[in-house]
């Protein structure tokens, strides 16, 4: 079992009423873009969505030790990977419904909206997301001043 599979599936046992669909097939995706070099710090489940309604396009999101990796694998063929590097990350909104919750991360080029989330595993991945990019950003602007 790959580790970004291990911590979504720990994730989703936790947080059952997120809705989520062939977790085992996204998280593959997200596992064959890691680099060597690289450490899977989070994971989570959430459908890559606008609206609530729709519940067919789950990703697997990962937090590394370099970026945020959106994994999705089709049904018949083909995938999809987002990356998401501290340089291009602006900022992040939650907001938390009657049942579900939406995360939106805002990069410099979209917003990222990942919806029908447990409203209960909000806090979590505010806090995973929010502390791994202001470390992140700060080895950044060093870097960038040498």
């Amino acid at each position: 079992m790959g580790k970004v599979l291990e911590k979504a599936l720990e994730f989703q046992n936790k947080y059952s009423s997120t809705i989520a669909w062939r977790v085992k097939r996204h998280a593959k995706v997200v596992d064959d873009y890691l680099n060597p070099d690289e450490e899977v710090l989070y994971a989570f489940c959430a459908q890559k969505n606008e609206t609530f309604g729709e519940i067919f396009n789950t990703f697997v999101i990962a937090i590394t030790s370099k970026r945020i990796l959106l994994g999705h694998k089709r049904l018949i063929w083909g995938s999809f990977l987002y990356s998401i590097t501290p340089d291009l990350y602006n900022d992040m909104e939650i907001f938390r419904g009657l049942l579900w919750g939406k995360v939106t991360i805002d990069t410099v080029k979209e917003k990222v909206i990942l919806t029908n989330i447990s409203k209960n595993a909000l806090d979590e991945i505010e806090t995973n997301i929010s502390e791994y990019m202001m470390e992140a950003k700060k080895k950044y602007r060093n870097e960038k001043e040498l």
